[in-house]
């Protein structure tokens, strides 16, 4: 707010928040700029990660140009969604780096799906970046943030247009174990049987683990917090799919994404070497897009299951290596239930990641 041209506020809290009378606090001190944000599983900010908090960032000065949109509703038609929000980044000539940042209910469905949406305004011209709100681990609501709007199953989005250049890095650091498993049936991001057997039971078998009575989503997340699911594809990282519950009853499994019929899966995991070293990638990738240029300062988008590696100390480490690569340029983001990233083909959802944007 120091240079006196705010364009546009982040604000990443916990869910634990009086949300409403937040927003009306910050949006006192921030002289009618447009806002946008939403709950999480964690705050990260350059002093490192914290929970029950509050991490605000804000964009100013002549250099960007900033518009915002809203899509209420959003799980009857996550591509539509993408779709509408897309509009909202500015056509500035003079501007010529541009990047629309989403925040959306991971919650909602097949998040890809958003992606597809925006992707089918902006075509491969406009990367997009940004990640999914969290609750917590809790698995039941989550919440995105608009202007002085508290809202749930929304989308949120920034267009933004720079005259400096814009770098966005990608990389989970997961690798697979075990046998895979064959996806003989699926619908959108619900997946009902591996390998011709109830999912969640071939699940819990390749992990050798016992379901016990009186078992949850809670129970489910927490334990697909470190065993995510993998796809196999045909160059670079396999994708990951975090799980984000099951039906108990029908022992279906639901993830993040879309996971297709046909598919073949494994059994993710990592430990807080291979997860920290993807880190540094991830950060690295992000500056080299800055043709040289020094960051102003990054946004990091972190799955809540990397945390889970990482643990409460490991964690510690891996913000300040973020700060260390950010070379003094402050770092804000938050723990996520999946993270977007799209800067060439049509895939650009990602779970278990770290996504990292770098602003020159």
């Amino acid at each position: 707010m120091q240079s006196g041209d705010p364009k546009l506020v982040l604000v990443f809290c916990s869910p634990s928040q009086n949300l409403p009378e937040l927003l009306r606090e910050i949006r006192s001190r921030s002289a009618g700029a447009p806002l946008i944000g939403c709950t999480t599983g964690g705050e990260i900010a350059t002093a490192g990660p914290h929970d029950a908090s509050v991490v605000v960032a804000v964009f100013g000065g002549p250099g960007f140009a900033i518009q915002t949109a809203v899509a209420t509703h959003a799980s009857q038609d996550l591509r539509r969604a993408g779709a509408l929000v897309a509009q909202c980044v500015p056509d500035r000539p003079d501007l010529p780096h541009r990047v629309l940042l989403l925040l959306s209910d991971g919650l909602a469905g097949d998040q890809q799906e958003l992606v597809r949406g925006a992707y089918g305004v902006l075509g491969a011209a406009v990367p997009l970046v940004g990640g999914c709100a969290g609750d917590d681990l809790k698995m039941a609501t989550t919440f995105q943030l608009y202007g002085d709007r508290v809202l749930t199953d929304a989308v949120v989005a920034a267009g933004i247009a720079s005259d400096a250049p814009l770098g966005i890095g990608v990389h989970h650091g997961w690798r697979r174990v075990g046998e895979p498993m064959l996806v003989t049936a699926s619908a959108g991001n619900r997946v009902f049987t591996l390998d011709d057997r109830p999912a969640i039971d071939v699940y819990l078998d390749h992990l050798g683990l016992d379901e016990p009575t009186g078992s949850d989503q809670e129970w489910l997340a927490r334990i697909a917090l470190t065993h995510p699911l993998g796809l196999r594809r045909a160059s670079g990282e396999d994708h990951v799919r975090f799980i984000t519950g099951g039906d108990f009853s029908e022992r279906s499994l639901s993830c993040a994404a879309e996971v297709s019929n046909g598919a073949l899966v494994w059994i993710m995991e990592g430990d807080a070497k291979s997860v920290l070293e993807a880190t540094d990638t991830a950060c690295r990738g992000s500056l080299a897009a800055l043709d040289g240029q020094a960051p102003l300062g990054m946004l990091a988008f972190d799955c809540i299951a990397r945390r889970g590696v990482l643990g409460s100390a490991g964690i510690r480490t891996e913000i300040e290596r973020i700060a260390t690569i950010a070379s003094g340029a402050p770092v804000a983001g938050f723990y996520t239930y999946g993270e977007i990233a799209r800067v060439r083909g049509l895939h650009g959802f990602h779970n278990q990641t770290l996504v990292v944007l770098a602003v020159a």
